[in-house]
């Protein structure tokens, strides 16, 4: 995971690439964070790159994306972009708004 200030890739080779939206440092924006990580950590075997972003600190980049809520995610690739706006705490929802595989694909991917 990275932020704005560190914009290194902790996974990879990234086939899936995010950008989170925060508002500073809240249970909210934690729990967003904590639920992409375990979202994507357990559907997207070919790894991914997530870019956490703190509005309050960087307005500009959250203009630049005309964010309107916190926490907002955006799937920048594979395209076509998708957004969801919440703390993604019902996984099967994040996952489908999100266009994630589902985990049985990954254990296919494994195993083939």
């Amino acid at each position: 995971m990275s932020s704005a200030d560190d914009p290194h890739p902790c996974r990879g080779p990234a086939a899936y690439s995010f950008t989170l939206f925060v508002a500073g440092a809240t249970e909210r924006s934690d729990a967003a964070r904590s639920n992409l990580l375990t979202l994507c950590d357990a559907r997207l075997v070919d790894g991914y790159e997530l870019t956490v972003i703190d509005a309050m600190q960087h307005p500009e980049l959250a203009e630049a994306e005309h964010i309107l809520a916190t926490p907002t995610v955006i799937r920048l690739s594979p395209l076509p972009q998708r957004r969801v706006i919440g703390d993604l705490s019902d996984q099967n929802r994040a996952a489908l708004a999100l266009g994630l595989p589902d985990p049985d694909e990954r254990s296919r991917k494994r195993q083939g």
